[in-house]
């Protein structure tokens, strides 16, 4: 089923977010979310919502009964110390991850997942991801239901096929965004790089059809994304966003399922890396020593967005 058929409720308001470093230029200031319960007037700039929030339970937390599997957690929100949202929440009202050295970074980062990782890792991941890149992390949660769970839901998200909770929250958050004129700031990993590649999609598909823009409309639109995958299993993209991929030529995830190693194959006739996107290839490791590791292995390569999409890797 369709993004369309679905008529999900859109997100309200989602992070306002820059492409770089808290020391890269151009990056655009909004506020540092404090718990709702610690709010007492919110600016309306971004992130921020124009209604005024005094409590927690305006900001939708979720809470999973004691003993529950990571499938609860499918397609939530993810803020700091692993508290989980429900969608639609504004991300105002969501504490972010925040750098180890700079508590204060207002840019922000929506983070998706890969395979076989549940929530507290993906917290750790968020941590990783904000240290490494200064901005401010949440978490759409891709949760986990085993090896083979979560690989027959990965054939289903190549073929564009059945509803993905975490597919649903993201592209429901980039299309409120747009729509509101603010930029967004996306990281996928492995699996989370196809969730990306398809809440993208999802994302065309609705300003084409809801709103009625031409290709070269929706283009533009989505020229106010900026994406970053590392390991990614997709292997197309749609144009119009900002592209950066990080592929490790000894790790078969991106070069068997994604958009392939260095150098030509007959299956890149079938890839689309998105237009005028940058893919930064390396060398390391292998898959039997961390070749696949967001944490280990891909920031180690990363380097600040606008470097990268000029190239300068």
């Amino acid at each position: 089923m369709s993004t369309i058929e679905r008529g999900r409720t859109l997100v309200g308001t989602t992070p306002r977010t820059s492409v770089a470093r808290t020391s890269e230029a151009n990056t655009v200031a909004t506020p540092a979310v404090q718990p709702t319960a610690q709010r007492t007037g919110a600016v309306v700039d971004g992130f921020d919502s124009a209604k005024t929030t005094n409590t927690v339970a305006a900001a939708q937390v979720f809470t999973a009964p004691a003993g529950s599997k990571d499938k609860v957690y499918d397609g939530k929100l993810v803020g700091a110390g692993g508290q989980t949202f429900e969608p639609g929440t504004p991300l105002s009202d969501i504490p972010a991850f925040t750098p180890k050295n700079n508590p204060n970074a207002t840019a922000t980062l929506i983070y998706t997942n890969g395979m076989r990782t549940e929530k507290d890792k993906q917290a750790r991941e968020l941590q990783a991801l904000a240290d490494e890149t200064g901005m401010r992390t949440i978490g759409v949660h891709n949760s986990t239901e085993g090896t083979v769970g979560d690989l027959l839901q990965a054939v289903k998200d190549k073929l564009g096929k059945g509803t993905n909770p975490a597919v649903d929250t993201l592209a429901d958050a980039v299309y409120g965004e747009l729509k509101a004129g603010r930029d967004v700031h996306l990281v996928g990993y492995s699996q989370g790089g196809l969730i990306t590649s398809r809440a993208l999609s999802d994302v065309a598909r609705r300003l084409r059809i809801e709103d009625g823009m031409s290709p070269e409309q929706v283009q533009q639109t989505m020229s106010k994304l900026n994406v970053e995958t590392f390991a990614a299993a997709a292997c197309t993209y749609p144009d119009g966003p900002n592209y950066v991929h990080y592929i490790n030529n000894r790790d078969a995830v991106p070069t068997l399922f994604g958009l392939g190693g260095k150098g030509w194959s007959p299956a890149d006739m079938l890839r689309h890396a998105g237009k005028d996107a940058k893919v930064h290839y390396f060398s390391e490791d292998t898959v039997f020593s961390g070749a696949h590791s967001l944490v280990d292995t891909y920031l180690n390569h990363r380097v600040p967005f606008e470097q990268a999409r000029a190239g300068e890797f």
